[in-house]
This record gives C-alpha cells, structure tokens and sequence, in this order.
C-alpha cells in the first residue's frame, strides 16, 4: 500500500494558521505535518504566533531552515535586492526547502498532499504548482467556501487568535519585504528600529554594487525615513483611509466589523503564498 503524507505550510500568516485549526478541527483522521520555512529574517512577533499556534494544535511545527541564508543568496544574486519581479528570495528561502524537504520521499513512491490556505474570495491566488507526479495539492478554504471573514472567525473562536503584528502590518513576511506598502516600513521603523536600519544597509550595499531596485518604488530608505517624509507618508495614508471609510458599505451582518485593513486600502497584492498566507 502506497504511504501517504498530509502536509500544511505555515507562512506565520492569519490564513495558513486557520487552515491548520480547520484541518485539526475537522479532520481529526489525518495525521498532519505542519511545518514553517524560517529564513532568519521574520518578525519577532511570527514565532511569537507560531508558538501560541503549536499550543493549540499540540504538536511542533517542523521548522525548515534554508541550507543558505539571505545573505548567501544576496551574493548569489550579484547583491541586487529581490522584487516583485525578480522574487529570487520566495524560490530559494521558501520554495526550495520544501522541496528539498519532500523530493526524497516522492522519488521513492510516497503520495504527498499539500494542504494550501487559498480562501473561496481569493480568485485570482493558485497555489504551490506540483512539479513532481506524487505530489498533490488541496484548498480546503475554497471547497467548503470560507472567505476571509470566515478565517478570522476561526482563530478568535480557537482561542489562536491573530498575530500581533497586524496591528500595524498587513501580512506575515520578512522584515524588510518589498510588498510593504510605504505606511508599513513607517510603522516598521517604529516598531523594529533595527530591522529597518538593517534593511537600509542591505539597500545601500545593492545600490552601490549597481542594483536598480530599492526596497520601496520610488526612493530609498534613507528617504522615507526622514521625518518630513514620514509626516507626509501618515497624511497621505489618513487621507486615503477617510475617502476610503465614506464610501464602504456596511455590511448588516457585521456591523462592528473594525477600521479597514491596508490590504482594503490600498488592494490586495498578488504576493507569494509562501510567505504570506
């Protein structure tokens, strides 16, 4: 009889963990793997959440740790920073830990079924494309119609609750991600001073080595971080956020349903699914 492993990725994210109190609370059957791939530049407040998370699911998650780090693939890449468009750090410090931590056992003949947190409201995200005949992928959010609402619902019924970094982030990620809108590096150099001095370093060092990217479209870090444009950015963003509040329904299910989050703001970006879910 063919062997069959059950897998669930956890990015750190609000979705991937309520799929992981879904799958524990629905399917009891299954033995699960959870397991979560740390590229050592996380905010403090994932493995703060991940930790809260093994405690209801009562089992470790398995950490997987890139055999090379950021820095080592940051050389690799002739220093020039990943984004949008080059996401070199979501294929070598997410993707190919996976897959390094699965092939071995696909070559051999196991099945494995990867469990992946797209939500039913979510038509534009695929999931992780299997590239190997034993591997397959599930959506359990989309197949029994659980949208957004219904995540959040999940962890505060759980007791999991959400990470504590949306109170001023809109996803999970590394520290200096490039799909932070410019609000959220403000709120990051509040929040993680050195994260953000670190990040400028990192940026200094592309651009002098000849990288066209900067972290943030249209400036440096160094930039941003000057307290006049600090003061603009928080304008900008309060004057979106009451344009925005004047024109959103009110939906009679949810009347209290709490200040819009960015990704309402400011739209949702196509971001990976490795990092953000």
């Amino acid at each position: 009889m063919t062997e069959v492993r059950h897998v669930l990725g956890l990015s750190g994210g609000r979705d991937s963990a309520a799929l992981a109190v879904f799958m524990r609370q629905n399917h009891p059957e299954l033995t699960l793997e959870y397991f979560f791939t740390d590229t050592g530049k996380e905010l403090p407040e994932v493995y703060e959440f991940l930790g809260r998370l093994e405690g209801f699911l009562g089992q470790p998650i398995e950490r997987l740790n890139p055999d090379r780090d950021f820095d080592f693939w940051l050389r690799q890449y002739k220093h020039f920073l990943p984004s949008p468009r080059t996401r070199w750090c979501t294929r070598q410090l997410k993707i190919k830990p996976f897959e390094d931590w699965l092939w071995p056992d696909l070559d051999a003949g196991t099945r494995v079924v990867s469990y992946v947190a797209i939500r039913s409201d979510e038509d534009y995200r695929e999931g992780y494309s299997s590239t190997h005949k034993n591997l397959s992928v599930r959506l359990p959010f989309r197949e029994h119609g659980i949208d957004k609402a219904g995540v959040v619902d999940i962890l505060e019924a759980s007791g999991v609750g959400l990470p504590d970094y949306y109170r001023w982030r809109s996803r999970s990620g590394c520290t200096f991600c490039f799909f932070q809108q410019k609000i959220e590096w403000v709120r990051l150099l509040e929040e993680h001073p050195e994260a953000y001095e670190e990040a400028k370093r990192y940026e200094k060092n592309a651009v002098e080595h000849g990288s066209p990217f900067t972290w943030s479209q249209g400036e440096s870090l160094e930039e941003l971080g000057r307290p006049e444009r600090i003061a603009q950015i928080r304008a900008d963003h309060e004057r979106r956020l009451a344009r925005l509040e004047q024109r959103r329904p009110i939906n009679p299910l949810r009347p209290g349903s709490g200040p819009m989050s960015l990704d309402e703001v400011y739209g949702s970006a196509k971001a990976c699914l490795a990092c953000h879910k």
